[in-house]
């Protein structure tokens, strides 16, 4: 009995997603930093996390990297006129006293160009994000599902969007 109990435990073990992690960087509190899987051969890979500042002060993420790819950028995605436009952030983006940012698919996210290797669910990855004043933050990605929408997600649902080929559905 006792050896199938530990079974079941260790299957479920294994067909859980992986649980981000949270960090602190002086003021500044990075939850769940998480990427979505990628395609084979896809060149590009999304980032995401929330941050909040506790303090006083304005901070801004001015940039970062990731061993993944060769490239490390920060984006914006919004509605234009009805049309979903996405444009990098080249002086990064401030995360005012007080305010809690949050980086998801369809808004703020991290694009990872130059992937040297598909991006796999329930794989993690490191990387370094780096603030204006809080500095280099090591963080560990967690790899979700192709069309999660969260940290926790199952890879179900979501904006259905791919950063490999970008393309969008109407």
């Amino acid at each position: 009995m006792s050896r199938l109990i530990l079974a079941g435990a260790l299957a479920a073990m294994l067909t859980s997603p992986v649980v981000a992690k949270d960090y602190t960087a002086g003021s500044l509190k990075i939850e769940q930093p998480w990427a979505r899987a990628t395609p084979k051969g896809a060149p590009v890979g999304g980032g995401y996390f929330t941050v909040t500042n506790n303090g006083s002060a304005p901070d801004r993420l001015v940039g970062g990297s990731v061993p993944v790819s060769s490239g490390f950028e920060i984006h914006e995605m919004a509605m234009d006129n009805g049309v979903m436009k996405m444009r990098m952030l080249s002086n990064g983006i401030e995360i005012k006293p007080g305010a809690t940012l949050t980086f998801k698919p369809g808004g703020y996210h991290l694009m990872f160009t130059g992937l040297k290797d598909q991006l796999k669910q329930g794989e993690t990855f490191k990387g370094t994000l780096q603030f204006e004043k809080a500095g280099k933050v090591d963080v560990e990605f967690s790899v979700q599902g192709m069309a999660a929408t969260d940290a926790g997600a199952s890879g179900r649902g979501g904006m259905p969007m791919s950063h490999g080929d970008m393309q969008m559905k109407k």
